[in-house]
């Protein structure tokens, strides 16, 4: 038992070491959470190496007992510390992390002073260690310290999607097996350590993962912010370079490009203020997706420009204009009672040789005709809006 003990505990320490690599070679970690896992790795080492030393020295009758006591108080203290550093590790603060350290720090007292008082070992004539008479208070602190532990794992679970949590109860239940198998079953299976080296990598891959995870989500948030105005939720000036770019390469022969303005947005601004012209911009935001969103894709390029990529025959552009039209005359906003808006569009069937941006320019030279028309018909000074 001894040599096969000294085998597992050999692999265990070697992939501490491995394990210590890893975090060294991983640039995502900060140099904090990397002394972080090294003192972890270094403490179930530290405890795996007290225990091997308390199973060497049982029954070798040339050394002193103090060396036998030393080492098992040593067990007794780090192995509490080792686990409490992986809960420590998870960031769970509430009242049970506070509860394990009231237990860790009297295990640690109680364990020192039983070194001279025989309270946890008894040692007999032939150097073998025996459970001492108060053994059943490190059974208790063990007992209570696992089922924190349980309850810190439940807590942690808690900060990840519903498909991450399995793999970390998963874990847990690992390293309770372990201990079962050793502390219930036999003394002789020595798995405590070994599991709780395995339970060590298993976290470090799910801290990983996580970790990984989080910046892809962040990744993909910032791309939504980039792809998306703030202000009205319709498509970016940055989508709309992206979508040019695309059409410059290939373009659907059903390809309509819109171009649209709100007419008298300075005039608002001037008068009513800058939340009634967000008004007026929301307002016309809400109108174009409405009309334009099931055709194809809405982009806010300016403070009041818009543009609308689209895939429509003739027949559903006349339509679409009307109903952008209907749609603007019924529109009534808080501060602002009136919205208009200049259309002006371009179908590539009509243009079949032109690129995306000749398509955008003849609907920006529509549009603006448009807007000579409002103007001229409103009366309206167009150097004062």
């Amino acid at each position: 038992m001894f040599d096969y003990y000294t085998s597992i505990s050999l692999i265990s320490w070697f992939a501490l070491i491995t394990l210590c690599c890893l975090v060294y070679e991983n640039d995502r970690l900060s140099k904090r959470k990397k002394v972080t896992y090294y003192i972890i790795y270094l403490l179930i080492f530290l405890a795996s190496l007290s225990e091997w030393i308390g199973v060497y020295l049982s029954g070798k009758e040339e050394y002193p007992a103090i060396f036998l006591r030393l080492a098992k108080c040593c067990d007794y203290v780090l192995t509490p510390i080792a686990g409490a550093a992986l809960i420590a590790r998870m960031k769970v603060k509430n009242v049970w992390s506070w509860v394990l350290n009231v237990i860790v720090v009297f295990n640690t007292v109680f364990q020192i002073v039983s070194i001279f008082t025989g309270w946890m070992i008894s040692i007999d004539e032939h150097n073998v260690y025996l459970h001492g008479p108060l053994y059943i208070i490190y059974t208790i602190e063990y007992l209570s310290i696992l089922l924190l532990v349980v309850i810190q794992f439940l807590n942690y679970g808690k900060n990840f999607r519903k498909q991450n949590r399995l793999s970390l109860y998963m874990v847990m239940i690992f390293v309770l097996l372990g201990i079962f198998l050793q502390e219930v079953i036999s003394s002789d299976n020595r798995t405590a350590y070994i599991t709780l080296t395995i339970c060590a990598a298993l976290m470090f891959i799910h801290s990983s993962e996580f970790t990984q995870q989080k910046k892809d989500d962040e990744l993909l948030e910032k791309k939504i912010m980039i792809k998306t105005d703030a202000l009205t939720g319709l498509l970016s000036r940055y989508a709309y370079y992206k979508a040019v770019k695309k059409y410059d390469n290939e373009m659907p022969d059903t390809l309509v490009a819109f171009s649209i303005d709100i007419n008298g947005l300075k005039m608002v601004n001037d008068t009513l203020g800058h939340d009634a012209g967000d008004e007026l911009i929301c307002g016309a935001a809400k109108c174009i997706e409405s009309v334009f969103s099931e055709y194809g894709s809405c982009y806010r390029t300016g403070g009041d420009e818009f543009i609308v990529f689209a895939n429509m025959n003739e027949k559903e552009v006349a339509n679409s204009v009307k109903d952008i039209k209907q749609m603007t005359k019924d529109w009534k906003g808080d501060e602002v009672k009136d919205l208009s808006l200049s259309v002006g569009y371009a179908l590539l069937a009509d243009h079949k040789d032109y690129s995306c941006n000749d398509l955008l320019k003849e609907a920006d030279r529509k549009m603006y005709k448009a807007k000579d028309e409002f103007y001229r018909k409103s009366g309206m000074n167009r150097r004062k809006i």
